[in-house]
C-alpha cells in the first residue's frame, strides 16, 4: 500500500523551500503528501523585499474539522515554521486530530540560525515551538534551534562529545529521536548528526561543504529523511541519503549560478536521490 504523509508547512509562491520542496521530494520518493499551509507568502523573506503574507491559522482549524471526517490516515506528519503561539495551538490541534498508532509524528522547530531566532520569531512563539517539539517522534533542529529547545546559549562550533550530549538532552525532553543539521568538524565536510533513545545509537553523516548560504536546506533535508524512513530505512541510513542529496543539490545550485536567495536547485538531483534510497533498500 501506498506510504502517505501530511506537511504542514508554509507556502510560498516563488523561492524554493517548505512545501514547494516537500510536496515534490515526497512525491518524487512515491509517497502520497497532503498539504495544510501555516502561512500563505509571496516568496520566502529570506533576502527577498516587500514579501506579502497571509496568516493561515484559523484555516488550520477548518483543516482538522474537515479531515478528521475523512478516514485519513497517514504514516508520517511532517510540521516546519509556525509564526505565533496561536498558530503552534492551532498546529498542536492539527496535528493529535491526525495523529495515529503507527504514525510518525517529526517536527522541524523552524526558530533560528545562526545563532539568533529567525525575525518575527519571538521569544514567546519559541517557548511555545519547544512544548510542541517535545511530543514529537522525530525532531530536526539545527544547532541553533537545538540550542533554545534546551534553553541554551548556541554554540555553533561544537565537538563530537558535545553533539553527542546535545543529541541525548534533546531527546530527554520527549522525543525518541533526534537529527541535528549543520554539524561540522572540519571545513571540508559538513552533514547532520542522529540519536536514538531507544538503541542509544549515534551516528553522523557528511557531505563536502560548499561555500556560500542557501536558502530551503533544511526542508529539503527533512522531506528527503522522511522519504528514506517511509521507505523503509533506518534513521542513520536516511540521514546519510538525505546529506547527500542536499549537498549535491547545493553543488547543482553553485553550478547553475543560481541566485542563492531562490532556492535550491533540487528538481535535477531527484534522480540521484532515488537511486540512493534503491541502493540502500
Amino acid at each position: 500500500m501506498q506510504k502517505t504523509a501530511a506537511a504542514i508547512h508554509d507556502f510560498s509562491g516563488f523561492g524554493k523551500c517548505s512545501l514547494t520542496v516537500i510536496l515534490p521530494v515526497l512525491s518524487a520518493a512515491g509517497i502520497a503528501c497532503s498539504a495544510a499551509p501555516t502561512a500563505i507568502l509571496s516568496s520566502h523573506t529570506g533576502g527577498l523585499e516587500n514579501v506579502y503574507s497571509q496568516d493561515f491559522t484559523e484555516g488550520l482549524r477548518g483543516f482538522a474539522r474537515q479531515w478528521t471526517e475523512l478516514p485519513l490516515f497517514f504514516d508520517a506528519i511532517y510540521t516546519g515554521y509556525m509564526s505565533s503561539p496561536e498558530q503552534v495551538a492551532a498546529c498542536s490541534e492539527l496535528t493529535e486530530a491526525l495523529r495515529k498508532p503507527g504514525t510518525l509524528f517529526v517536527a522541524d522547530p523552524a526558530l533560528g540560525d545562526n545563532g539568533t531566532l529567525y525575525r518575527g520569531v519571538s521569544e514567546s512563539t519559541a517557548s511555545a515551538m519547544a512544548q510542541f517539539c517535545c511530543r514529537a517522534d522525530l525532531i530536526l533542529p539545527n544547532l541553533t534551534e537545538a540550542a533554545f529547545l534546551l534553553g541554551e546559549e548556541p554554540n555553533l562550533s561544537p565537538t563530537r562529545p558535545q553533539v553527542e550530549e546535545l543529541l541525548q538532552k534533546l531527546a530527554a525532553l520527549g522525543p525518541r529521536r533526534v537529527a541535528i543539521t549543520g554539524v561540522s568538524f572540519s571545513p571540508r565536510k559538513i552533514g547532520a548528526a542522529c540519536y536514538d533513545a531507544l538503541s542509544r545509537e549515534t551516528a553522523f553523516a557528511f557531505a563536502p561543504c560548499i561555500e556560500g548560504h542557501y536558502h530551503g536546506t533544511g526542508d529539503l533535508f527533512g522531506a528527503a529523511l522522511i522519504g528514506g524512513m517511509l521507505r523503509g530505512l533506518q534513521l542513520r541510513e536516511a540521514m546519510q541519503a538525505a546529506v547527500s542529496f542536499v549537498s549535491r543539490c547545493v553543488w547543482r545550485t553553485k553550478q547553475n549560478g543560481t541566485d542563492p536567495r531562490f532556492g535550491l536547485d533540487f528538481e535535477e538531483e531527484l534522480p540521484y536521490y532515488l537511486h540512493a534510497l534503491s541502493i540502500i533498500v
